[in-house]
This record gives C-alpha cells, sequence and structure tokens, in this order.
C-alpha cells in the first residue's frame, strides 16, 4: 500500500527522499536496500549507485556508520536525503 509522498525537484528532475537500509554485492557491484520516503516496507526496492546519483552522499555515510557498527557490534540506521 502506497503512502503518498512528493517528489523533490532537482535539476529539473523529480527525486524522492529515501532510507538506505542495507547494502550487498549482486554480480560484484553493490546494491543498495532503499526505502522510498511516504512508502510502505513492501515496495523497498534494490538500487545501484548508478540511480543513487544525488544520495552519494547518504551512501557514504552509511558506509561509514556500517563499519563503525561492525566494528562496535551495533546495528545501522541512516537518516534520509534527497535522491
Amino acid at each position: 500500500m502506497k503512502i503518498l509522498s512528493s517528489p523533490i525537484e532537482i535539476n529539473g528532475e523529480k527525486e524522492y527522499e529515501v532510507k538506505i537500509l542495507n547494502r550487498r554485492d549482486v554480480r560484484r557491484k553493490p546494491k543498495y536496500l532503499v526505502r522510498w520516503k511516504g512508502y510502505m516496507a513492501e515496495e523497498d526496492t534494490c538500487e545501484g549507485l548508478e540511480n543513487l546519483g544525488n544520495a552519494m552522499d547518504l551512501v557514504k555515510e552509511f558506509k561509514k556508520e556500517k563499519e563503525k557498527g561492525e566494528e562496535e557490534g551495533k546495528s545501522i540506521e541512516s537518516r534520509s536525503r534527497g535522491v
């Protein structure tokens, strides 16, 4: 079930806010489990870096926090930002 969320406009393109939940490699390429703001968990998607161009700061933060969490044995949550 979708909860309506309005996209933001970046460089004339409609973009949505996301939260990165997890990362895994698919065919040796990183894929990120993404939760779209205003959408339910059933609609999470697995996105490659080519689809996260405007969220690279969020990707970097996720990597940094994941490394830190692995060192400390803690779970990781990332804040939402525009994609």
